[in-house]
């Protein structure tokens, strides 16, 4: 018992340390403010870098335009304009602020002529100090040049990140070891039923994986743009943890609705349990993406409703009431199998995977076959500007449509993500009606993971071949439906949307995951999941926690340089450590918030 505690204060200790050492390597300097012409007038920002356009064409009033590499098929936007200064020999020059976070398209047009000069791409690195000169080449009048010279190299933005990650993976590493050498017992946990019936570390640790991740993007990942939501197409950090975390849902419900009826629980008593726990989860949800002290006295008429507890809600409701209904005994052991490659696990399931797949196909005909008003039928974009503006107003095609319709603008998010870059301006929640489906298929995959480590749970390479096919299968899926592009595929992976390519692109990456975690956490005993095991096993408490606090200190404080990485991401793991530390003092006082 003295070790035990003894680990635990350790374990205190090491995660306050953490927290710490990541302020002292990171804290230190801030955002460095170039000593730059006077005449430029630009205060530049975090992912901004400073231009100066030197106009050397004699009777040439040019129009900059931007565009960011990563907005599909976008219209360039006026960046700014540089007129001819009127003397020979005297160029005019204009300053402006340019993203650092993409590569930048630039083109200039010739303003009277609307003619196009030049045009480049370049990848601008923050607060960098450029040059960009339009001239005559010395061989000729007519052929102009445009040549780019850094007078100000920039700085390296990503190395706090680095230094966090080193900490980070140091910490876990030292925690793991040191939990190793105290444990009293050699043997790895694995499966100890009659202590922890049906519960698998493992599981336990995903989901706190997940959950940590959530925690750190949300309080604002340092303000890197790939902790942030992808603008449409393609993955970010920020676009795995939520998947995962419903995918890590899927398996509990399997594990656990198996659990309570062995112990003999009616069916009747556990649908009400179920529908509960699902009515709480939404209501919940409700209250928590409607604050109060941002927004002012609350109206019902503009009260939003979808969020990700309610997502969340309608999925495990769905997910654990197809479970109920087609619940079979599982068998006590698979080692009668003469193969390894039995479909038990499958085939027992076909009621349910039945009930997915034509909800699935709902998805697919609405998506592709609904006419929505003003919009191309089949419409899987962003709106705004991008498709070169042919369809500001139809962000998300059917899914947006659907949600506007049942829901009103008013009652959905309405600063979504693709609103920056594409210059979206009608509401979309991603959280809305129609993705809801493919959360629930989300959750089957999950629920499909739980079967395996249940049917073949004594049989450690059964487990870990299923779990290395149905990434590989899924990921193939998700190759085919994507044509391994981001935007040219027949259904590319989009977070927004929630589309079946992001369903099984996440889906892979998840069972993989598990096949590393299983053998390591559940079988050898070499890691115990910590830290992440801690917030696992309290899901509904950190994360309500982590978003009724956000702006309390010392999860919040003052920042001395608004513009700095470092400072942003110093807080944000300074945050996020917390919140697994409590997690760790609830766990030791046995103190869970279920519902």
């Amino acid at each position: 018992m003295n070790a035990v505690r003894g680990a635990g204060r350790a374990l205190a200790a090491l995660l306050l340390a953490a927290s710490v050492l990541s302020a002292a390597l990171l804290a230190p300097g801030s955002s460095p403010t170039p000593d730059l012409d006077r005449k430029r007038h630009v205060e530049l920002k975090m992912d901004q870098a400073l231009l100066l356009i030197h106009n050397e064409l004699p009777g040439t009033n040019l129009t900059v335009y931007w565009s960011s590499e990563r907005c599909y098929q976008c219209l360039l936007q006026v960046l700014v304009n540089v007129s001819w200064g009127g003397k020979p020999g005297k160029p005019s020059t204009a300053a402006v602020a340019v993203s650092t976070q993409h590569g930048s398209i630039l083109q200039l047009n010739d303003t009277a002529q609307e003619k196009e000069v030049c045009r480049l791409e370049y990848k601008f690195g923050e607060f960098g100090n450029y040059s960009l000169f339009v001239k005559h080449t010395h061989d000729g009048v007519s052929e102009i040049a445009c040549d780019l010279v850094v007078n100000e190299k920039p700085v390296d933005s990503n190395l706090p990140v680095c230094i966090a990650f080193l900490v980070g993976l140091a910490l876990i590493i030292v925690l793991s070891f040191l939990r190793f050498l105290m444990r009293a017992d050699p043997q790895p946990e694995a499966w100890r039923l009659s202590a922890a019936p049906l519960r698998l570390r493992c599981v336990d640790t995903f989901r706190g994986i997940a959950l940590i991740l959530m925690v750190f993007v949300n309080y604002g990942g340092g303000k890197y743009w790939y902790f942030k939501h992808a603008s449409w197409n393609g993955l970010t950090v920020a676009d795995l943890v939520f998947p995962w975390f419903v995918f890590i849902m899927g398996t509990s419900i399997f594990l656990s609705v198996t659990s309570i009826l062995q112990r003999g629980c009616s069916k009747f008593r556990l649908l009400g349990k179920i529908v509960w726990r699902s009515f709480l989860l939404i209501c919940i949800g409700i209250v928590i993406v409607n604050p109060n002290y941002c927004l002012g006295p609350l109206s019902w008429e503009k009260a939003r409703i979808p969020g990700v507890l309610q997502r969340l809600g309608v999925t495990y409701f769905v997910v654990a009431v197809l479970e109920l209904l087609f619940a079979k005994p599982v068998p006590e052991s698979c080692a009668s199998e003469r193969s390894c490659f039995s479909l038990l696990d499958v085939t027992s399931s076909w009621p349910q995977w039945l009930f997915v797949l034509v909800l699935e196909g709902v998805w697919l005909a609405l998506t592709f076959f609904l006419p929505v008003p003003g919009c191309p039928t089949g419409y899987l974009g962003p709106g705004g500007i991008g498709d070169l503006g042919k369809y500001p107003n139809c962000t998300g095609g059917a899914a947006g449509y659907i949600d506007r319709l049942l829901l009103g603008d008013d009652h959905l998010y309405q600063h979504p993500s693709p609103a920056v870059l594409y210059h979206t301006k009608v509401a979309y929640d991603p959280e809305g009606i129609l993705g809801t489906i493919n959360s629930i298929l989300m959750a089957y995959l999950g629920v499909q993971a739980g079967k395996i480590l249940l049917y073949y749970k004594d049989r450690t390479k059964g487990i870990l071949i299923r779990f290395a096919v149905w990434g590989c299968f899924l990921g193939l899926i998700s190759v085919a439906l994507t044509k391994a592009s981001e935007n040219e595929g027949f259904i590319p992976v989009n977070k927004n949307l929630w589309s079946t390519s992001y369903v099984t692109t996440l889906s892979s990456s998840a069972f993989l995951i598990l096949l590393v975690l299983y053998p390591i956490v559940d079988v050898k005993g070499l890691w115990t999941g910590t830290p992440f095991f801690y917030p696992g096993m309290n899901s509904i408490l950190v994360y309500v926690g982590h978003e009724v606090f956000a702006n309390y200190f010392p999860f919040q404080w003052r920042l001395g340089d608004s513009q700095s990485h470092r400072e942003h991401l110093v807080q944000n793991i300074v945050a996020t450590a917390l919140w697994v530390l409590i997690a760790y003092v609830l766990y030791k006082k046995n103190v869970f918030w279920k519902i």
